[in-house]
């Protein structure tokens, strides 16, 4: 219930006059069964105006501290991401893989859209990365297809350190099913689960139009600070 008031009642009327979103290819989201929605990650943002475009309701898995904060902060995302549906995982643990494969599987077995980040975080800076293979064991595993869908214009309404969102058009670009049945039986092999993440990273790529970028974004993000002498070109002039 809670999940159609904020759609519809208490938080999409808000989100529709900051961001004014208009939707791209609706007709190729299913109007039932299991399907994953894999999209590019640029905001937080991007897991609002996914779902409040879409007709269906979106799963999302998230980050496990969404749901262990404390005080009134901590107490109210708990609420709010309980209430409208989303699962929790683990991403730290060591079992944090098959966690969270289980928690998807779970979701696509009872025949819901389940939406994927296969960068695994947000973008630092407005490229598309890699993506993980995650994504594509649970393809591979439920028999379901990949929906690509590019979100655009959420950097800008909900730039990375913003505190509140700031009035930006907002595009919802929903690509063709791609069904990978010609993999059938060969879940867990990882050439083809990269072979799968790799394909749906290039329809993305089309579809928002980002420039494309051969290496994890965590790995970046972990990356310790250069000293700005790094980035420097030497005078190799003489003297």
């Amino acid at each position: 219930m809670w999940y159609w008031l904020f759609k519809y009642i208490l938080l999409g009327p808000i989100l529709f006059v900051l961001g004014r979103p208009r939707i791209e290819g609706a007709h190729n989201l299913p109007a039932h069964g299991a399907a994953i929605l894999a999209s590019n990650h640029q905001a937080v943002m991007d897991s609002f105006y996914l779902p409040l475009r879409a007709p269906r309701r979106i799963t999302f898995l998230a980050k496990s501290e969404y749901f262990t904060g404390t005080g009134l902060k901590g107490r109210f995302q708990r609420w709010f991401f309980t209430a409208v549906g989303q699962v929790p995982i683990d991403r730290t643990g060591a079992d944090a893989a098959a966690d969270a494969l289980a928690a998807g599987l779970k979701v696509l077995g009872d025949g819901k859209l389940l939406g994927i980040y296969p960068e695994g975080t947000r973008s630092p800076d407005g490229r598309l990365y890699k993506g993980k293979t995650g994504m594509a064991r649970m393809a591979l595993a439920a028999g379901v297809p990949v929906i690509p869908v590019a979100m655009i214009g959420t950097d800008k309404l909900n730039p990375i350190g913003s505190r509140w969102p700031r009035p930006a058009k907002i595009v919802v670009r929903i690509g063709e099913p791609i069904d990978f049945g010609r993999f059938d039986g060969m879940a867990g092999n990882r050439f083809v689960e990269r072979a799968v993440t790799d394909e749906v990273m290039y329809k993305l790529m089309q579809l928002s139009g980002q420039e494309y970028v051969d290496i994890y974004a965590a790995t970046l993000k972990n990356r310790p600070a250069q000293p700005p002498e790094a980035d420097r070109i030497p005078d190799t002039r003489a003297s």
